[in-house]
């Protein structure tokens, strides 16, 4: 079993709703920590770490009253929410002794850093994480979308999508007991086979920059450092 990092450099894109376990919104202080301990196992083996987080735990409370909400108007409140999680992600790992940086899209400069992608470079070559937040700035792009461009931006390697299940199955593992995960599959065959592993916009971007995606389960323990080790964890859609 190899222990040095397949990766140098890695972009991990979290849902919002990673963060709420099995609370209905919000942010389970559990689960926020599980997830710093995994990342931090990860930057003990030297790899540098950026994180695009989404805000789906919190809108989810506000979705009430978003309903019937102008499309632009509702996705800068997710934006907010997502610089909600990217700052608390930030302090759960300041309280374990991971050095981290929140730089968003959107100018909070009394916050957190507003996102300079050579700011953000250096942060990664001096040791520290960085909490890519408020999605691209833009409404009407996911923080799927985020993920890939920062991702190209920054020079990451490799794009991990943390989700709640293991990898990409043929079918649904939940209604079809016999469906199998695939461990490698191309951009093409994903595309052909009609599979939703990131939304199309961004699947686009990381198929056109040859940006491979590895699609795995953030409440699978060890998982994130196996991926990175380059082991058979996850589905590895590569071009």
């Amino acid at each position: 079993m190899s222990t040095a990092p397949a990766y140098s450099r890695i972009l991990l894109k979290l849902s919002g709703e990673a963060l709420m376990g099995e609370d209905q919104y919000g942010i389970n202080e559990q689960v926020i920590f599980r997830i710093v301990g995994e990342i931090a196992e990860v930057t003990k083996l030297g790899v540098q770490v950026g994180v695009v987080i989404g805000g789906g735990n919190i809108f989810r409370g506000m979705a009430g009253a978003a309903k019937g909400m102008d499309r632009a108007t509702a996705d800068y409140m997710g934006m907010l929410a997502t610089v909600m999680n990217a700052m608390a992600l930030a302090d759960a790992m300041r309280r374990v002794e991971v050095e981290a940086r929140v730089q968003s899209a959107l100018r909070i400069d009394q916050v957190v850093e507003s996102y300079i992608r050579g700011r953000a470079i250096r942060h990664l070559e001096e040791g520290r994480v960085v909490i890519f937040a408020a999605g691209t700035g833009n409404p009407f792009f996911t923080t799927d979308t985020a993920a890939a461009l920062r991702g190209a931006e920054i020079g990451a390697q490799i794009v991990l999508k943390a989700t709640k299940v293991d990898g990409i199955y043929t079918s649904d593992p939940l209604k079809h007991p016999e469906a199998r995960r695939f461990a490698r599959i191309s951009f093409d065959e994903a595309i052909g086979r009609n599979l939703a592993v990131l939304d199309a916009t961004a699947f686009a971007l990381c198929r056109d920059q040859k940006l491979p995606i590895n699609v795995f389960s953030i409440f699978k323990p060890g998982a994130l450092k196996r991926v990175v080790l380059g082991e058979d964890e996850g589905t590895l859609v590569h071009s």
